[in-house]
């Protein structure tokens, strides 16, 4: 059923993602990205739906996620075998809260920003073993639930440095069901290793994630002896404008250039009207991306084989403010293909 070569999983008979949905807020509706996106809500504090605090409000926009991708599916939540999910809230509770909602069989993930790509990789797995016939992998932020957490209360009026990026307040799921089936094939999936490079600047995520990155790339193309030009874009996320710039220079000095490099943070956003520094962030930001943008164009043939690779920064409140440096993290999954698209 599948082939291991190195540290990626090619799968004889991939699975296929058979529907997804992206959700966004405010700042979302006004980039480049909106008319993608199933569902667009300028107040993310949902008032209307009787959220008390922006935690809440995350936990809600994970499920209306959950919701577009099962209509989408013609499926009901009882028919879903697993759900694998995570956020950035502390243990996971936006997504600890969804499923006490929907009542799906539930594994908590947690790879920070990379959460989209590393809820994929597992999910295809499993569900290339027969372990489970329909599986949702989603994750979601919020800007004002991340701020409090790991930066400072938006009422602080803090200033932003040029090098920050900005959390984005959105989700996004996937479906994923057996080979054959129609939908958009996970070929391969790639689990990154953990990379610290001694950066401790908790406002230049970029520069922090970008070794991951670089690492995951790497190793997925001795694994399989491929190269980027045999792919039509390789999307990584989140590594804004200064983490996207490193990692070009780096793959430049390593030999393998990267001419189809894509960035769901600088794509999510429009940096020159939108006032984002150095872009986006978050895992919804890469799930928001993938979600609106990169499998539509699958599915519509626009484009034919990309790689997707989400980064994430694995520090915590209590680490980083005992000065330890921000490792971080990058899981990469192929997708496209012939088969049941």
């Amino acid at each position: 059923m599948a082939i291991r070569r190195g540290d990626t999983i090619l799968f004889e008979r991939p699975p296929v993602i058979a529907a997804w949905a992206a959700v966004g807020g405010k700042k979302e509706s006004e980039g480049p990205l909106a008319e993608g996106f199933d569902l667009l809500i300028q107040d993310a504090a949902f008032p209307e739906e009787g959220c008390a605090n922006w935690e809440q409000a995350e936990s809600l926009l994970q499920q209306k996620a959950v919701e577009a991708c099962l209509r989408k599916a013609r499926v009901s939540p009882k028919a879903v075998d697993l759900a694998l999910a995570g956020d950035l809230q502390a243990q996971c509770t936006a997504s600890n809260y969804t499923m006490r909602t929907l009542g799906i069989p539930f594994a908590g993930v947690y790879g920070a920003c990379s959460t989209m790509a590393e809820t994929l990789c597992l999910a295809a797995a499993l569900t290339a073993g027969g372990m489970a016939r329909q599986t949702l992998a989603l994750t979601s932020s919020h800007f004002c639930a991340a701020e409090r957490q790991f930066r400072t209360p938006l009422d602080y009026g803090a200033k932003r440095t040029p090098t920050a990026q900005w959390t984005a307040t959105a989700a996004g799921a996937c479906l994923l069901r057996g080979s054959g089936q129609q939908g958009v094939p996970v070929l391969s999936a790639t689990f990154g290793r953990v990379q610290d490079y001694a950066v401790r600047d908790i406002n230049n995520m970029g520069a922090a994630m970008m070794p991951a990155a670089a690492s995951t790339l790497l190793r997925y193309f001795a694994a399989t002896g491929t190269s980027p030009a045999d792919f039509d874009a390789v999307f990584t996320g989140d590594l804004g404008e200064v983490g996207s710039a490193l990692l070009c220079e780096q793959m430049e000095r390593e030999g393998v250039p990267l001419p189809n490099h894509r960035d769901c943070g600088c794509l999510l956003y429009d940096g020159k009207t939108q006032d984002v520094q150095a872009g986006g962030s978050g895992p919804g930001c890469s799930a928001a991306v993938l979600g609106s943008h990169i499998l539509p164009r699958l599915q519509a043939g626009a484009y034919r084989r990309v790689l997707f690779v989400a980064t994430g920064a694995l520090m915590s409140q209590t680490t980083f403010l005992q000065g330890e440096s921000i490792p971080g993290v990058a899981h990469c999954v192929e997708l496209g293909g012939e088969n049941g698209v």
